[in-house]
Parts: structure tokens; sequence; C-alpha cells
């Protein structure tokens, strides 16, 4: 049930009490009324103004203005300057790092789509040679897509890849075909770990334009490493994601330990942003 800003609030309207226990602290009441009025009302609706949830409770609006406080900094509320508090938007969709990003949104039922940006062969020097466990010389795939989530702009996905380990891989069209589901079919490698750091980042003026925010607008960087289960490398690779599309989970199998995988080479943090820029 949708509510225009100098609507009265009538809590029986919501299926909600019309006032407070005396038996237990107001404050916590009001957050359970304030919570569940966001659960009925949706993302974007516009809550109760301080002053009627004050009279309608009996409490003081500095009480009100607490437990809303409170809730915009769980996420459930949003508040903006000059007008009533908001109910938030949900939380971004949850992604592993290493996991098939178009697997991952088939789970809930969105489109995955890719915009190649670039697909390169090129030799492979002696320091990338090194990050993939390759002979220097041999020939890599740069790929460089633009990651959409039913038609919208979500990542920019920099992927590096041995061609030596996957000889017709250049010839795949990523923008029709999943990498991840590409490798496992045609060459039984299957994504078991990975080594990843995330940083909270600006993108840069090209990054912003593919995709579609202000270049002020904070994104997550992720640099990583991916081995299948016998512990070769598959890719490296630093990636760009959208700070209000993207949660990223970086949990993923162990490494190292007994009766796992072979223990990887510690990249450092700047390794994989040098050979990758």
């Amino acid at each position: 049930m949708a509510r225009r800003p100098n609507d009265p609030f009538d809590p029986s309207a919501f299926g909600l009490p019309d006032r407070l226990d005396d038996d237990r602290p107001k404050g916590d009441q009001l957050r359970e009324v304030l919570e569940s009025l966001a659960f009925r009302l949706g993302p974007g609706a516009r809550l109760p103004s301080e002053r009627q949830l004050a009279e309608t409770y009996g409490v003081a609006r500095m009480t009100v203005r607490g437990e809303v406080r409170r809730l915009a900094a769980d996420g459930v509320i949003r508040i903006r300057t000059g007008v009533a508090a908001e109910v938030a938007d949900p939380a971004a969709p949850r992604y592993g790092v290493g996991y098939s990003f178009a697997q991952e949104l088939a789970r809930r039922g969105q489109r995955a789509g890719a915009i190649v940006q670039e697909h390169n062969v090129l030799r492979v020097t002696s320091r990338l040679a090194a990050l993939l466990e390759v002979a220097v010389g041999t020939r890599a795939l740069r790929l460089v897509r633009v990651r959409t989530t039913d038609g919208a702009p979500t990542g920019v996905e920099r992927s590096t890849l041995s061609l030596e380990r996957f000889p017709g891989l250049e010839s795949v069209n990523f923008e029709q075909a999943s990498l991840y589901e590409t490798i496992r079919t045609r060459w039984g490698a299957e994504p078991s770990s990975v080594q990843a750091h995330v940083t909270a980042i600006l993108p840069t003026a090209e990054e912003a334009e593919l995709l579609k925010i202000d270049p002020a607008a904070p994104c997550l960087q992720v640099t990583l490493a991916q081995r299948d289960l016998s512990g070769h490398v598959i890719e490296v690779g630093r990636s760009i994601y959208r700070g209000d599309r993207y949660d990223l989970d970086i949990s993923r199998g162990p490494i190292g330990q007994a009766g796992g995988l072979p223990a990887a080479r510690e990249l450092a943090p700047t390794e994989l942003d040098d050979i990758l820029d």
C-alpha cells in the first residue's frame, strides 16, 4: 500500500499496533513497527514523518529520530535531506568471486549479458608467465567484457588465460558463450579455488562511461588468480564492479590444506595490477 507524503498515518491500515506497550522499551517497539512498515511499503516508499510517529505512539521525536537512524545504518531505511525517510532499496545481489557470472544470475532468474571490449592475443612476458605458470613467449588471451544484468551494466571484467593450455579459446565468441562453461566443457577445467583481494576505488572516466555511472560513484575492484581442481592456473584478472549493484562474497575453497589443493604462490597486491593494466 503506497503512501503519499502528506497522508495521515493510520497504523491499523498496515496491520500495526496503534500504541506501544508500557512494559517494554518504547524504542525497541518503535523499531519493530518501522521494520514491519518498511517491509509492507516496499523500496522507495515514504515513511511517516517524525512528528506523525511521535504523536501516534506518544514518544519524543528524538526517540523516533534515533530509531530511524539505527535502521538507516542497518540498510532498512534511507534518509534524504529535506524529505521524509524512505524505505531503502534491496541489498545488491551477492556474487561469488571466481564463479560463473551467467550461472549466478540464472539461479536468480535474471539474464546475464556480455559486451566484448577487447579480445586480443598477446605474447606472454616473464611476469605474466610467472602468474599463469606457463613458458615465456607462449600466447595468452586478454579478454575484457562489460557484464550486464537484465541489460544493465554491472561490471567490467578483465581476464587473461593461457592459450597454451586452452588452444582455440581465442576463436570463441564471448558475447554469446560463458567463459567458465567453455573451459569446463572443452578442456575439463573446473574452477575450484581463487586467491583474490578486493579494493574500494573510483572508476576511471572510461570505466564510468562503460558502467553508466558518475565518476564519483564508488566501485569494487577485484584482483584474482583462479585455479582448477589440480591446482593449475585457469585465469588471472582484474575487474571492476558497480558498488550499488554488486555485493561480493570472496569465500572459496581452501588452498594448501591437507588433502586439498597444492599451495599457490601468494601474489603481492600490486602484481596483477601491474601486469593487467
